[in-house]
């Protein structure tokens, strides 16, 4: 293209650019960022401190905790800072890691939560062998292969993306750098690109979809045959939380992957958008903290001791500072 001009920095879109909307938007982010570092954050704590829950189900609600505070640091963080002072630049490389990260946190999290469902499935369905299947080690080493799956599918699709020519417009319409975003602005033919995000979405997403629903289905046919409502409350209340969790991420993630983008509007893809890389870090602790009693009681005794110490801490400030006066 003898007329073209090669892309090397991009500019991502706010919401408005009206002065009083993009204050309210900053607003609104930076307190759904913050409830959900202190959220997942209050989960990691209790999950460490309370040696009751050093346990698989809980190891794995520690990891997924851990990836939601990594999956919206991406893209909040660099979303308030352009609805505040209006700066859009982000640079080539910044962009590739941005993508890179959103892709491996949304994966890894895919792939985690369906680790998840099989840990609920050993344990309702094969409770004498729970502790020989679900071991410490077997735990560590589905967590690390599900990161390493997560890296070379972000790897692969972050290196197919930049390896296209940008040499139309540099605007991506979204307020953080996606893929689908970037192949608008591509001069490079696409359709390689598209069939292999497609192909390797399905594959993954519908390989994980698959297994995470026929293990419920065992799970369920399992519980109703137990002989008392007391046991059917017991399992239930450790698989509701996972699957409000799968349901509000698989359809925020399909929402975004099985829409037609070419003619939707901006703000709808933004929305949607929102939808799919903020809402669901925000709503897992909620969800745990709501659902599961063990979670909510450790919370409280952890409070409780916090609380404590910290009166201790000041009546000894106290008392040492009239024995000084003294």
């Amino acid at each position: 293209m003898p007329n073209s001009t090669t892309v090397t920095e991009f500019l991502l879109t706010g919401f408005s650019d009206v002065w009083e909307f993009r204050v309210l938007h900053t607003m609104l982010f930076l307190l759904v960022y913050l409830a959900t570092l202190t959220g997942n954050l209050l989960i990691v704590t209790v999950i460490i401190v309370d040696q009751r829950l050093h346990t698989p189900m809980y190891f794995f609600i520690l990891n997924l905790s851990v990836l939601d505070m990594c999956y919206i640091s991406v893209t909040v963080p660099k979303a308030c800072v352009i609805f505040l002072l209006n700066n859009r630049v982000i640079s080539m490389v910044g962009c590739a890691a941005q993508i890179f990260l959103v892709v491996l946190c949304a994966c890894t999290e895919l792939l985690l939560l369906t680790i998840m469902a099989r840990d609920r499935y050993v344990a309702i369905c094969q409770p004498l062998h729970y502790h020989v299947i679900m071991t410490p080690r077997v735990c560590v080493q589905m967590t690390l292969a599900s990161v390493l799956s997560g890296l070379v599918y972000a790897g692969v699709h972050t290196g197919n993306t930049f390896h296209l020519s940008f040499c139309h417009s540099n605007v991506v319409h979204q307020f953080f750098c996606d893929i689908p975003s970037l192949l608008k602005l591509s001069c490079s033919n696409i359709l390689t690109n598209q069939i292999s995000i497609f192909v390797s979405a399905t594959i993954v997403a519908g390989g994980c979809f698959s297994f995470i629903t026929k293990s419920y289905i065992h799970i369920f046919s399992t519980v109703l045959k137990f002989p008392t409502r007391a046991e059917h409350r017991k399992a239930f209340s450790t698989c509701i939380p996972h699957i409000l969790i799968v349901i509000v991420f698989i359809s925020s993630g399909a929402a975004v992957n099985l829409k037609p983008t070419s003619n939707s509007p901006l703000i709808q893809d933004m929305v949607i958008s929102v939808f799919y890389s903020v809402v669901p870090p925000f709503l897992n602790p909620v969800i745990y903290t709501l659902r599961n009693k063990q979670i909510k009681e450790s919370i409280w005794k952890v409070m409780r001791r916090t609380l404590t110490s910290f009166r201790k801490v000041i009546i000894i400030s106290t008392h040492s500072y009239f024995d000084c006066k003294s």
